[in-house]
């Protein structure tokens, strides 16, 4: 009766797994799944540091707002940027799926990158009380990739999970429930983008805003030559002219324009097998790699790896969210997952 009437207390507390992307926010609670994704921006007024919109709304306002207004990722490269904004965002979206807000304090799984601080891990912490979290565990985002992935991580075998998020990529060999070598890049979806930025800027003398060079990457981005390849127009602000221009770009143009990220890469997943002991490298050649993380949708990125490495590649059923649904299962299993979990301690 007592084992009963804890779990019905664990499940009123409504425990959540949050995966902080550089790029989306996605919220994992406990018994009913994935509940919320949503673009890791918070728009503020920059007079009275006020909150206006967080989210969808506040991506629509990206490069689109008067000045006292600031449409700001507080999230780079994976990790806290700006500490105050991060926690603000945290508690926007723990209240937005807490609907009866009497009930006890969740416990938070936060995922955090493979190389992450001590100072890091504080902060995250830190954003995650300050935002109504009873306690915070933190979980690798490789291996937690690779929980939602479905792979046998506690078992005595090679498992490599390449996670291609916003802001790093990161490589990770996994066996018996931990990393056993990594390597992390800061190169991901948004150094695509700024990649797409600049080569239209120096061969065509146009700027473009982020969202559209994310629109061309999702559009016409491919990282292997592939057959029936499409164009796009592009609109942006002409450089000489000032004025509103649009011209058609090929996506031979784009690879050739994004081929310093996608090298990147690859060459992490090259380094980390470099590293991988006998044993478990040869598991891998064997078992292929599995890819994830909203990167993981560039097209041609899987062929590129197998080109350069002869491995055979498996995406992910839902690349992007593979993360929160590996954390949102520690949390389901907590007393069998716990281990894989970290504190700021």
């Amino acid at each position: 009766m007592a084992d009963g009437k804890r779990n019905t207390f664990q499940f009123i507390g409504r425990d959540m797994a949050v995966d902080l992307g550089t790029a989306n926010t996605l919220v994992y609670v406990r018994g009913r799944g994935i509940v919320l994704n949503e673009p890791s921006v918070v728009a503020s007024n920059s007079k009275t540091g006020a909150v206006l919109a967080v989210g969808v709304e506040a991506k629509g306002m990206i490069g689109r707002t008067p000045g006292h207004i600031v449409a700001t990722r507080p999230l780079k490269d994976g990790v806290i940027a700006d500490f105050d904004v991060t926690a603000k965002m945290l508690r926007y979206f723990i209240q937005a799926v807490q609907k009866r807000r009497f009930l006890t304090k969740p416990r938070v799984v936060v995922c955090v990158p493979s190389g992450i601080t001590g100072v890091e891990k504080r902060a995250v912490e830190e954003a995650a009380i300050q935002a109504g979290a009873r306690s915070a565990y933190m979980i690798e985002e490789p291996v937690a990739a690779a929980i939602g992935s479905g792979l046998p991580v506690h078992e005595p075998a090679g498992n490599l999970i390449v996670d291609v998020g916003g802001g790093t990529t990161e490589v990770a060999l996994i066996s018996l429930g931990g990393i056993v070598t990594s390597e992390a890049v800061r190169t991901g979806g948004d150094e695509i983008d700024d990649a797409i930025i600049s080569y239209i800027k120096k061969e065509y003398s146009l700027m473009l805003g982020e969202r559209t060079a994310e629109e061309v990457k999702m559009a016409v981005g491919s990282a292997f030559a592939l057959p029936d390849e499409p164009h796009a127009e592009i609109r942006g602000r002409d450089l000489v002219a000032g004025l509103p221009k649009t011209i058609v770009v090929s996506a031979e143009e784009i690879r050739q324009a994004i081929q310093e990220p996608v090298n990147a890469i690859v060459e992490a997943v090259k380094v980390t097998l470099d590293k991988a002991p006998p044993e478990l490298a040869a598991d891998i050649m064997d078992k292929g790699l599995v890819l994830t993380g909203g990167g993981a949708l560039l097209r041609g990125l899987g062929e590129r790896i197998k080109y350069e490495t002869g491995m055979p590649i498996h995406l992910a059923d839902d690349p992007l969210s593979t993360v929160a649904a590996g954390s949102g299962e520690c949390l389901e299993e907590f007393e069998a997952l716990k281990k894989v979990l970290i504190t700021a301690s």
